[in-house]
């Protein structure tokens, strides 16, 4: 488990409403790595996230800055999430991949 003493990686020129959708898809993702998250809010999450941050270059990067802070991996469990038929998505880190 990783500690909390980073910040996520946010666009200056989002607005509060837009960070606090960004913010909302972060956190989900350490649900999912920490404690087990309702897949569906993984998935409403998304789609919120993808109305601030529709462009895929833009999502690959703040994947990278995420996980590079974090260890986390935006896109697992974005993949875990749209591929599972199970209710509550967690995820077992992996090293080295």
């Amino acid at each position: 488990m990783y500690s909390h003493n980073y910040s996520y990686p946010l666009d200056p020129s989002w607005t509060t409403k837009e960070m606090e959708t960004v913010i909302a898809m972060f956190r989900a993702v350490e649900d999912a790595y920490e404690v087990a998250i309702d897949r569906d809010k993984i998935l409403d999450c998304y789609r919120a996230f993808k109305q601030v941050v529709p462009s895929k270059a833009e999502e690959k990067q703040l994947g990278r800055d995420f996980e590079k802070n974090s260890g986390y991996v935006l896109y697992r469990v974005v993949k875990a999430a749209q591929e599972s038929t199970d209710k509550r998505i967690k995820m077992v880190e992996q090293k080295n991949d």
